[in-house]
């Protein structure tokens, strides 16, 4: 409990010393904290980046084997798995144009990810403005610093400036603080994006340019009247 009323101290001193632009970047900081887990969950619970399943089910798909595929893919609540077992049910009888199912699958895929990327925006936002709002803290703090100069007129002391200085940088360094971790962890929740969506575009291309001969009948069979039952 000490050791917890000396952290909440230092942190209540820290924001006293840097004054209300550091209050601003803890606030936007917490702001920040809370997207970042909220995105990590969500990107759990739809297993981005985990495309096992979509690659088992395409290859089932591959070997002749439409039902297996099919029972792989919707297994998994991953976007890619999704997508692919969508393909598998509308391809598997060969009664919607490719170019329809092309269509199906990346609308699917575009809501999807746009869910995903919700959030990533505001991520954006605090990454650019935060360091904005530290040079912005600085420049008041160096604006202080010289008019406390000013008011010493003759009698200056140099430690009064570098006090000063060195307070005024404490926002700097606190907007950088804040910046430099959220763009890093936007820059990999992209990345993930990004490997899930050519994932996507790979897996569901060579289920399509399969020819409709892949299984048996019932297989096909089971995948179409599966499938409606699904949906």
């Amino acid at each position: 409990m000490t050791f917890l009323s000396a952290s909440i101290e230092r942190f209540l001193d820290f924001i006293t010393l840097g004054g209300p632009v550091v209050a601003i970047l803890m606030a936007v900081s917490a702001v920040a904290l809370a997207v970042i887990l909220l995105k990590l969950g969500q990107f759990a619970v739809r297993q981005v980046g985990n495309g096992g399943a979509a690659r088992n089910a395409a290859s089932l798909w591959l070997g002749g084997r439409p039902r297996e595929a099919f029972e792989a893919a919707r297994t998994s609540r991953a976007v890619s798995a999704e997508a692919v077992a969508e393909a598998i049910r509308l391809a598997g009888g060969r009664k919607v144009a490719k170019a329809d199912i092309e269509d199906r699958i990346a609308a699917l895929a575009m809501t999807r990810f746009h869910d995903l990327q919700s959030g990533f925006r505001l991520l954006d936002a605090i990454a650019q403005v935060a360091p904005l709002l530290g040079l912005f803290g600085t420049v008041l703090g160096m604006i202080e610093a010289f008019q406390q100069l000013q008011a010493a007129g003759n009698s200056v002391d140099p430690s009064i400036l570098a006090g000063g200085i060195w307070v005024a940088l404490l926002t700097t360094a606190a907007g950088l603080a804040v910046a430099m971790p959220v763009s890093m962890v936007l820059t990999w929740l992209e990345t993930r994006i990004e490997a899930e969506r050519v994932l996507v575009q790979t897996l569901t291309a060579d289920i399509l340019g399969l020819p409709p001969t892949a299984g048996t009948a019932s297989d096909v069979e089971f995948v179409q009247g599966d499938a409606a039952i699904a949906h």
